[in-house]
């Protein structure tokens, strides 16, 4: 898929379930307002504090994002936070974006 812009999306340094609902809803706010063929991009490097439910977030968003004919990327995804992908077998669908 070709991407004509990609729309940049910053994570919060606390991604737990706390606080998973409302930055899921941000995310989501996103979805409506871009163009189908346009790459949604999350920013995860200000995540300092997390759980699980930060990639539950993320895949979530990746889903939303696709089903709406949008592109999905991550990008500075900390390390911990790969892992538990990988742990879980998700590493795949939240690769780095180009």
């Amino acid at each position: 898929m070709t991407t004509s812009a990609a729309a940049a999306l910053r994570l919060p340094p606390e991604l737990t379930h706390r606080q998973a609902t409302a930055c899921l809803a941000q995310l989501l706010q996103s979805v409506g307002g871009a163009a189908p063929g346009n790459a949604l991009v999350v920013d995860a490097a200000p995540l300092r504090a997390f759980d699980t439910s930060a990639l539950a977030v993320l895949l979530e968003f990746r889903r939303e994002a696709l089903a709406a004919g949008l592109g999905f990327a991550v990008r500075g995804l900390p390390q911990a936070l790969q892992g538990m992908a990988g742990l879980y077998g998700v590493d795949g669908l939240l690769n780095d974006a180009a």
